[in-house]
C-alpha cells in the first residue's frame, strides 16, 4: 500500500518545474509589459500641455470668450456630469454596447465585423470600441494589420491605467467633430450654440453619429446627410428599447440646420486679462452676470455709434456685498480698430479728473475739519503759482460744502485740500488700495482736479467703499477667488454723509428715473472730466451696486464738448436702470445726527448769539461734531471778531488814548474776505466794522488787510491786433477800511468808495504795477503785463 502511495505522487513532484517555469514566464511577461509600458508612455492630454482651449465663463457656466488651443484647435474640456445623459445613451448604444464589460477589445464585435466586411466586400464595420476610438486618436497609426495590432496593444494599455469612466469622459473631450472641432463640448456650441448637458434626443444622437465621418456629416455643410445619419442612431436606439417610440418619433421632427454659432466674444478684456493671468488653466469661472454683460455691450455699442470717431466708452459693475464684478466692458467695439477696441480702458491709467473729490471731503469729515454745511468760498483764489478756475468759468462766493461738492466746484476743493495737506490725501488713498500715478511723485494740489493717473477699476474700488461703511476691498473677477482683506478709507459716518450728499445731484438734463423705481429712490453719483475733455467719467453708488463709466478716446486725444456730465452721466443712469435695485438708498447709521448751524461762524444755532447768525443750514454732522469755518490767510483766524466802540458808535484801539478807557467791547462775525461780492450789503465788513475815530486814524488795520479781486498776479494781456484796442482792466477790492485809492505805475490814478470799481486801460507795453491803499493805510498791489 504505501509502495503504490509513493507511485502515485512521483507525476506532481515532476510537474512543479513546470509551474514555477510558467510562473516565471508569466512574471517576465508582466516585467517586459511593464518596462514597455515605461518606455511608450500613453500621450494622455494635460493641462500644462495646453491640449484644451482655454475657455472663460460667466457665473452660469456659459462661455464669454474662448482661446483655441496652440494648433488652433477647439476643444472644451467637460466632464461626465457636464453631459447629457441622452448623449451618453445614444453613444454607447451606437457606438459600444458592451463598453462597461468588455477589456478594452470586444471580440464578439470584431468577429461581427470581420465576418461583415467578408461577405460584402466591403468595409461595413470597423469593429472598434471607444476604448480603441480613444487610443487610435492618442495614437494615431497606419490602417494596416500592424496598425491594428498597435492599436489593440495601445487600448488595453489604456485599460491598464484608467477607468471606464475616465476613458468614456476622454472620448467625450477628444472625439472629431468636424474641422477644427473636437470634442462633444465645442462641437455643441459651435454647431447647436448651446452646452452638451442641454441635448435634446435628436441633437444627442447627431453628435454621437457626427465622429463616424465628421466631414461628410458636418451639420453646417452637409444637414441633410446628419439628419438621416441621426435618424439612424434614433432607429438603432428604438430598436434596442432605450428610447420609447414616441420619443424617437418627436426627436425625428427636429429638423438639422446648416448653421455655425462663432465662438462667443464677451467680455473679450476680460477674458483676455485672466487667460493671460492663468495660462494653465482651461476652464476659467467668472463672476460675471452674462445677461447683463450682453445687455451693456450692446448698450455702449449703440451709444458710442452716435459719437464722434475714435469715441468708445467702458463699464464696470460691481456688486457692494461682495465686490463681484457682474459686468466688465473694457470697450465699446472690440471689432473697431477705429475706436481702439483693443484697449482696455477700465485699467488703463487715466486722469480722474474731479472724481477724487468726495474722498477730500469724506477724509475732512472724519478729521473734524469740516460738516456737511460749512461755509466753504467760490471765489478768485492763488496758491503761489497754481491759479486754478471753475469747470464752468465762473464763481459762485459763498457755498456749503455739500454744494461745493454737488457743483463739483474747483477753487473750494483745491482750499479744503490745502488745508488737509496733499501728501496725507495721497497717502490715505494709497493705504486704502488706490495708489495714485503722481508726475515727479510728488503730492500736490493739482491732484484734486485731475493732476494724477488712476484706472476706472480703482475708482470703482474705492466709489464703493461708500456703500461698505467706508471700506475699500478690490473687486473680484473670478468665482471661486476669496474676497480680498478690506482696507479702512474712511469712518461709515462720513462715507454716508458723502453718498447722501452726492444722492441728491439730479439726474443729467432730459433724463428722469424709470417709473418703475419706487418713490424716493436715488442714486448718490458724481462725475469728472479730465483737462482738455480727454476723459469723462460718471461714478455711481447705491446700496446694491457700484457703477463706473468713462467715455472718451483710447488714444487720449481730446473730445471737444465731452463732459462727464454730458457724455458719461446718460450713459451710467441708462446701465442703473438695467440693475433691480441699483438706486435703493443706504441706511444711515448711528453717529450721524441732524443741526442747525450759523453762518458765518459755522457753529450750532444754539451756541450762536443771533446778532451772529446771518444765515442758518441744516447740517450733517458727525458724532456731534460741529467744527467752525475754516480759516484761510486771506480771512480772520479769530471769529467772531473782538472789536471796541466809543460812545459815538466808532472803533478805537489801546493806542487811542483817553477812549479806549470808556469804550465797549463787542463782537462780530465776519464773512471769509473773498466772499465780500456776494454777501449781502449789511454783512459786508463796511457795515460790521464802524469807521475808526479820527484819534485812531493814523493806526494800520492790520486785522482786516485790503485785497485787489478780479486780477491775478502776473497776467499777460495783449492789445486786439495791430492798432486794436488797448487792454481794460476792472480795479476792485475787498477788505480795508474806509476809501480806496488806487496808483498805477506809482503815480495816483483815483480814488473811490469801498464798494465802487474803476476801470482802467493801459496804454503801454510792459509791465505795470497796480497799487490800492484804504483810508487806513492797508496796501495790495499785482503787476501785470501787456504785450
Amino acid at each position: 500500500m504505501a509502495k503504490s502511495n509513493h507511485k502515485q505522487r512521483q507525476p506532481r513532484t515532476r510537474r512543479r518545474p513546470r509551474i514555477l517555469l510558467v510562473a516565471a514566464g508569466c512574471s517576465l511577461l508582466v516585467a517586459c509589459l511593464w518596462i514597455l509600458d515605461r518606455c511608450f508612455p500613453l500621450a494622455l492630454p494635460s493641462a500644462a500641455s495646453g491640449f484644451y482651449a482655454q475657455v472663460v465663463y460667466d457665473r452660469d457656466g456659459r462661455p464669454l470668450r474662448s482661446f483655441a488651443d496652440a494648433q488652433g484647435i477647439w476643444r472644451y474640456r467637460v466632464s461626465l456630469n457636464e453631459v447629457s445623459p441622452y448623449y451618453l445613451d445614444a453613444l454607447l448604444n451606437y457606438e459600444d454596447r458592451r463598453f462597461w464589460h468588455h477589456p478594452g477589445v470586444d471580440l464578439l464585435a470584431l468577429i461581427r465585423a470581420t465576418w461583415l466586411n467578408l461577405t460584402q466586400g466591403r468595409v461595413i464595420s470597423g469593429g472598434s470600441t471607444l476604448s480603441m476610438q480613444v487610443a487610435r486618436l492618442l495614437h494615431p497609426h497606419s490602417r494596416s494589420l500592424a496598425g491594428k495590432l498597435y492599436q489593440v496593444l495601445r487600448t488595453f494599455q489604456l485599460e491598464w491605467h484608467l477607468s471606464k469612466s475616465q476613458i468614456l469622459e476622454l472620448y467625450c473631450n477628444i472625439a472629431p467633430f468636424g474641422g477644427t472641432i473636437e470634442g462633444v463640448q465645442a462641437a455643441s456650441y459651435t454647431y447647436l450654440g448651446k452646452p452638451a448637458r442641454e441635448l435634446t434626443r435628436a441633437e444627442a444622437a447627431l453628435m454621437a453619429v457626427l465622429p463616424q465621418s465628421p466631414t461628410r456629416l458636418r451639420p453646417d455643410i452637409h444637414p441633410l446627410a446628419a439628419e438621416r445619419a441621426r435618424d439612424k442612431v434614433l432607429d438603432r436606439l428604438q430598436a434596442f428599447g432605450e428610447w420609447s417610440p414616441e420619443d424617437i418619433a418627436q426627436a425625428k421632427l427636429e429638423t438639422v440646420y446648416g448653421v455655425r454659432h462663432t465662438p462667443e466674444q464677451h467680455a473679450p478684456l476680460l477674458a483676455r486679462r485672466l487667460a493671460q493671468a492663468h495660462p494653465q488653466w482651461q476652464r476659467i469661472n467668472t463672476t460675471i452676470d452674462g445677461d447683463l454683460q450682453r445687455s451693456l455691450e450692446t448698450y455702449l455699442k449703440s451709444y458710442v455709434v452716435q459719437q464722434a470717431e475714435k469715441s468708445s466708452a467702458a463699464a464696470l459693475v460691481m456688486e457692494n456685498k461682495t465686490q463681484r464684478i457682474l459686468a466688465y466692458v473694457g470697450t465699446a467695439d472690440f471689432a473697431s480698430p477705429q475706436r481702439y477696441g483693443h484697449v482696455d480702458m477700465v485699467t488703463a491709467i487715466r486722469s480722474p479728473g474731479s472724481t477724487l473729490k468726495p474722498f477730500l471731503y469724506g477724509l475732512a469729515l472724519d478729521e473734524g475739519l469740516i460738516h456737511s454745511e460749512s461755509l466753504l468760498v467760490d471765489a478768485p483764489r492763488h496758491w503761489q503759482d497754481y491759479r486754478p478756475g471753475n469747470f464752468s468759468g465762473g464763481f459762485s462766493g459763498p457755498v456749503s460744502a455739500a454744494e461745493a461738492l454737488q457743483r463739483s466746484l474747483n477753487i473750494p476743493a483745491v482750499g479744503l485740500l490745502d488745508h488737509y495737506g496733499p501728501a496725507n490725501f495721497v497717502a490715505r488713498l494709497a493705504n486704502a488700495g488706490v495708489p495714485l500715478a503722481i508726475p515727479g511723485d510728488k503730492a500736490n494740489l493739482a491732484v484734486i482736479l485731475g493732476g494724477a493717473g488712476l484706472s476706472l477699476e480703482s475708482l470703482v474700488a474705492a466709489y464703493g467703499s461708500l456703500a461698505n461703511g467706508g471700506l475699500v476691498t478690490a473687486p473680484r473677477y473670478l468665482a471661486a477667488e476669496n474676497a480680498a482683506v478690506p482696507r479702512y478709507l474712511m469712518s461709515p459716518q462720513a462715507a454716508w454723509v458723502i453718498q447722501k450728499i452726492l444722492a441728491d445731484i439730479p439726474p443729467p438734463n432730459g433724463l428722469r428715473y424709470s417709473s418703475a423705481l419706487a418713490k424716493g429712490a436715488t442714486l448718490a453719483w458724481k462725475t469728472g472730466t479730465s483737462y482738455g475733455f480727454r476723459d469723462s467719467w460718471a461714478l455711481g453708488v447705491g446700496r446694491h451696486y457700484t457703477i463706473g463709466v468713462w467715455f472718451g478716446r483710447p488714444d487720449g486725444t481730446p473730445l471737444p464738448g465731452a463732459s462727464g456730465r454730458a457724455s458719461a452721466g446718460p450713459l451710467l443712469h441708462g446701465i442703473a436702470d438695467m440693475l433691480p435695485g441699483a438706486r435703493e438708498p443706504l441706511p444711515r447709521p448711528t453717529g450721524v445726527t441732524d443741526e442747525s448751524v450759523c453762518w458765518p461762524l459755522g457753529r450750532r444755532v444754539a451756541d450762536t448769539p443771533a446778532a451772529q447768525c446771518h444765515a442758518t443750514r441744516d447740517a450733517l454732522v458727525i458724532n456731534g461734531t460741529v467744527p467752525p469755518t475754516l480759516w484761510d490767510e486771506q480771512s480772520e483766524a479769530v471769529n467772531p471778531r473782538v472789536i471796541w466802540l466809543d460812545s459815538a458808535g466808532n472803533r478805537v484801539h489801546s493806542g487811542c488814548g483817553t477812549q479806549f478807557s470808556e469804550a465797549r467791547k463787542t463782537k462780530v462775525a465776519l464773512w471769509p474776505l473773498m466772499s465780500e461780492p456776494w454777501v449781502a450789503p449789511q454783512w459786508r465788513r463796511a457795515r460790521q466794522l464802524p469807521d475808526w475815530s479820527r484819534a485812531c486814524v493814523t493806526t494800520l488795520d492790520l486785522d482786516s488787510p485790503v485785497r485787489i479781486t478780479g486780477i491775478d498776479a502776473s497776467a499777460r494781456y495783449r492789445r486786439a491786433g495791430v492798432g486794436g484796442a488797448n487792454p481794460r482792466l476792472t480795479l476792485a477790492a475787498v477788505g480795508g477800511s474806509g476809501d480806496r485809492h488806487w496808483y498805477l505805475d506809482g503815480q495816483y490814478y483815483r480814488s473811490a468808495a469801498s464798494v465802487a470799481a474803476l476801470a482802467v486801460e493801459l496804454d503801454s507795453a510792459g509791465e505795470h504795477q497796480i497799487l490800492v491803499i484804504d483810508d487806513v493805510g492797508n496796501t495790495d498791489q499785482v503787476w501785470v503785463r501787456v504785450e
